[in-house]
């Protein structure tokens, strides 16, 4: 009899992981969860697609379909990795579906003027522009370069910087193994140093944490 290999699946979850107990909560009927989580993440979600996809309106419509997506997916929902890993595998999932689709589109954002500022929701008072004029330059530049990086550099980068992701689950969201996303955010931060060095403190952006 042939062998039957078994689909690999993520490994079950320690439920100390309070957003998939709350997801867990939402997949059965608790519309409140809902709300929790979406308070949560909507923020470091849609920055994370803005600054993907460097497009505002295409931005948007991909931040309502990963909710959709959730939502409609909800009643098979299983904590096998942290919530973060879960919601961003979906919204990653959402981008490589959205670049595959229509090489004039894509030619549209990549034409895109990197110089024109992204708008963000509910940006900390600390980070308005009026507070801090060299931050809004430092800021500007930053997405400037992050912007410039090769499309899974970029991604790889904005999953551990929007979401605090550890190099494993930036692998599990991205579908590549482990070295693959280290290289990737290795690669990232090298290319952002030099691009930001006039201008970037000592101890911001350390390689060796993603080394």
């Amino acid at each position: 009899m042939p062998q039957v290999i078994a689909p690999r699946m993520l490994p079950a979850m320690d439920l100390s992981d309070d957003d998939a107990v709350l997801m867990l909560r939402y997949r059965d009927g608790d519309a409140a969860a809902f709300s929790a989580l979406y308070a949560e993440y909507k923020g470091p979600l849609y920055r994370y697609l803005l600054r993907h996809v460097r497009n505002a309106g295409a931005a948007a419509d991909l931040f309502q379909e990963v909710w959709s997506r959730l939502v409609a997916t909800r009643a098979r929902y299983e904590p096998r990795a942290k919530f973060a890993t879960f919601l961003f595998h979906i919204a990653h999932n959402c981008a490589v579906d959205f670049f595959r689709r229509g090489a004039n589109l894509r030619s549209e954002i990549a034409a895109q003027d990197l110089d024109s500022p992204l708008l963000e929701p509910e940006v900390p008072e600390y980070q308005r522009p009026d507070r801090v004029a060299e931050f809004v330059e430092q800021q500007s530049a930053l997405l400037a370069a992050v912007a410039a990086l090769p499309h899974e550099q970029r991604e790889a980068f904005l999953l551990r910087e929007e979401t605090g992701l550890s190099v494993e689950e930036i692998a599990r969201v991205t579908d590549v193994p482990v070295e693959t996303a280290k290289s990737r955010l290795r690669y990232a931060i090298r290319k952002l140093q030099k691009s930001l060095s006039p201008m970037l403190e000592p101890g911001v952006l350390p390689a060796r944490t993603y080394a």
